[in-house]
């Protein structure tokens, strides 16, 4: 079977030797000397000052919404993964929807002034697949309105635009290092703040709110990772560049094979060094999309809805919530990610579009 996704494994030998010091000074958890390591590798990689690890990308989130200390409602897009919209509810906030632009599938920062309202906190907006907002627009209109701009860049470990990695906009910008992402800890994430102070009160808000053992500051929680998951990631972050590349060839190989087809992709911007996260394909009708999906299931390979259902039509929000975004919900009905993944073999990849060409009509 071909899934849409297979975790990278570094060689066995480098993981065991962390395991071996961590068994060997019995640090591991609280900020330990390999998360401290990873941490300062992390902020020279993306050349940044403030970021902190934490243990999954949606509670990065939450405690990103937190630290700001945002109540109202927050502007967000509908076309996303579910833990950007329940991040929003579990704070306490009205996620306000904003459809997506057509080409980018990122939120549509031309509709944003129009969904503003004197209970309007913060626009969070994800970089889709990696892919970038506009984020100059995006700035305009937060300084217009004093607004945060909480970026989820799930999707966008080691993107650039320009020479400044996508992780350095907004107030705050916030990471997953779940298994399913290109860099990983297994489990885990990450919060690159602008502002000292606000990473200082993210590190507070991560472990209960206190310094020490007795100085209790934050009302906190437990968002800690441990020094498995930092040595994880440690090996893998020293073979980024090999794992981007493989994966930005095995995509060319897709955009060379799939060329021609009635089919879309996303736009990407002339200045954008990309990461080859995902390679989502947009079908000119749902049918068609479910006939390749049926497809290709039947022949053991495992595609993807990323991201399906539109959030906007969640069933549990609250009917007030609910506003049409006609364009996600079209994207979101039309979309399949293929089998990206470092180590996917050509005749695989070319077998996945055999099946796409042959299903098209």
């Amino acid at each position: 079977m071909i899934n849409v996704t297979k975790t990278f494994l570094p060689s066995f030998k480098n993981y065991q030797s962390y395991l071996k010091k961590i068994y060997k000074n019995g640090w591991i958890t609280n900020n330990g000397p390999f998360e401290k390591e990873l941490t300062k590798k992390l902020k020279l990689y993306f050349n940044i000052k403030n970021i902190e690890i934490v243990s999954n990308g949606t509670i990065a989130i939450q405690i990103a919404i937190k630290s700001l200390g945002l109540k109202g409602q927050i502007i967000t897009t509908p076309y996303s993964y579910v833990a950007t919209t329940n991040a929003i509810l579990w704070e306490g906030l009205q996620p306000v929807f904003v459809d997506i632009e057509e080409k980018t599938f990122c939120i549509d920062a031309d509709k944003i002034e129009k969904a503003i309202t004197d209970k309007t906190v913060a626009i969070l907006a994800t970089h889709i697949y990696g892919y970038p907002c506009n984020i100059e627009k995006i700035k305009s209109i937060s300084k217009k309105y004093n607004l945060k701009v909480i970026y989820d860049a799930a999707h966008a470990f080691g993107v650039k635009i320009g020479e400044k990695h996508l992780v350095d906009f907004g107030d705050i910008s916030t990471l997953s290092f779940h298994a399913t992402k290109l860099f990983h800890t297994v489990e885990g994430g990450a919060i690159v703040c602008k502002d000292r102070e606000i990473s200082q009160k993210v590190f507070l808000l991560k472990t209960f709110g206190h310094i020490g053992e007795d100085k209790y500051i934050e009302v906190g929680i437990n968002a800690k990772n441990s020094e498995l998951h930092d040595a994880m990631g440690l090996c893998i972050l020293s073979e980024i560049d090999e794992i981007i590349a493989e994966r930005k060839r095995i995509s060319e190989i897709y955009d060379e094979s799939l060329s021609g087809l009635n089919i879309q992709t996303p736009l990407k911007p002339k200045n954008l060094k990309y990461n080859y996260s995902y390679y989502p394909i947009i079908f000119e009708t749902y049918e068609t999309m479910q006939k390749v999906r049926n497809a290709l299931i039947k022949n053991e390979i495992m595609p993807r809805r990323y991201f399906y259902p539109s959030l906007n039509t969640l069933p549990y929000l609250e009917k007030r919530v609910k506003k049409r975004c006609p364009v996600s919900e079209s994207i979101a009905n039309r979309v399949l990610c293929i089998p990206l993944f470092v180590g996917l073999r050509k005749k695989d990849q070319l077998k996945i579009v055999k099946i796409i060409r042959e299903n098209l009509n």
